[in-house]
């Protein structure tokens, strides 16, 4: 499961081991750093100066922060129990992850799939539906209208805390990237236990969506990771506006 952090999102793990102090910290013993974009002397030490950085990280904050403040207005929906996965496999003979089993066989997937209603917020999930499960979801969420469904429960929404977060380096402290990082890695666990997939004997027991007591399950680990992840959100919302200030 941890692969998919470092192939669907494009951070090398090299990068990830980089350390930044974020803009206002005054660095000593540090040359090292004049080899990284964005960082000047200062009197006798060194610091990050954001005016020195590309012009494009200026437009990508302000994309970022009109994405995050717009999802942080939004109660977050938690109905949706991962079906975004089970839809993903939906009456094909070709799933993604093809080398792990189905808990419930084809046949089963597709009757929760039938069975439970969609309402798949986030167009990075939506987008890997299968033909013939796109209908059955509630909405038809594209890229251009990301910042108007975003809401705080999706996980996928929350994991992408972590793309945000290295998008905007060196200007994100380290530190606010590495706990992005680490709620993205439990969050990765819920989706892929509440999965279709049969992943126990990999040591991931899976959450039962299928069952109102598994509906129930995810729902209240969803309330927890959305309430971890609304102070971060604002982290990084006030990272896109120290780029704002001085790019």
């Amino acid at each position: 499961m941890m692969d998919f952090l470092f192939t669907y999102y494009s951070l090398r793990p090299v990068r990830l081991e980089e350390w930044h102090p974020g803009p206002g910290v005054a660095l000593r013993d540090a040359e090292e750093f004049l080899d990284r974009p964005g960082y000047v002397r200062d009197g006798d030490g060194l610091r990050l100066d954001p005016a020195q950085l590309p012009e494009r990280l200026g437009s990508t904050a302000e994309f970022v922060r009109a994405l995050l403040v717009a999802t942080a207005s939004r109660p977050p929906r938690l109905g949706c129990f991962g079906l975004h996965e089970w839809a993903m496999v939906y009456r094909t003979d070709a799933p993604r992850h093809g080398a792990v089993p189905l808990r419930l066989g084809a046949a089963g997937t597709d009757a929760v799939v039938e069975q439970l209603p969609i309402h798949c917020t986030h167009h990075d999930a939506f987008r890997f539906f299968t033909v013939a499960a796109r209908p059955l979801n509630a909405l038809t969420p594209e890229r251009a209208d990301q910042a108007e469904h975003e809401q705080p429960g999706c996980l996928h929404a929350t994991m992408d805390l972590y793309k945000w977060a290295y998008k905007l380096a060196p200007v994100t402290p380290s530190e606010l990237l590495a706990d992005c990082f680490a709620l993205a890695v439990d969050v990765r666990e819920l989706d892929m236990r509440a999965s279709p997939y049969d992943l126990a004997d990999l040591g991931y027991p899976p959450v039962r969506i299928e069952t109102p007591a598994g509906r129930a399950e995810y729902a209240r680990a969803q309330a927890g990771f959305a309430e971890r992840a609304a102070p971060l959100r604002s982290r990084l919302v006030a990272v896109c506006d120290e780029l704002a200030v001085t790019i």
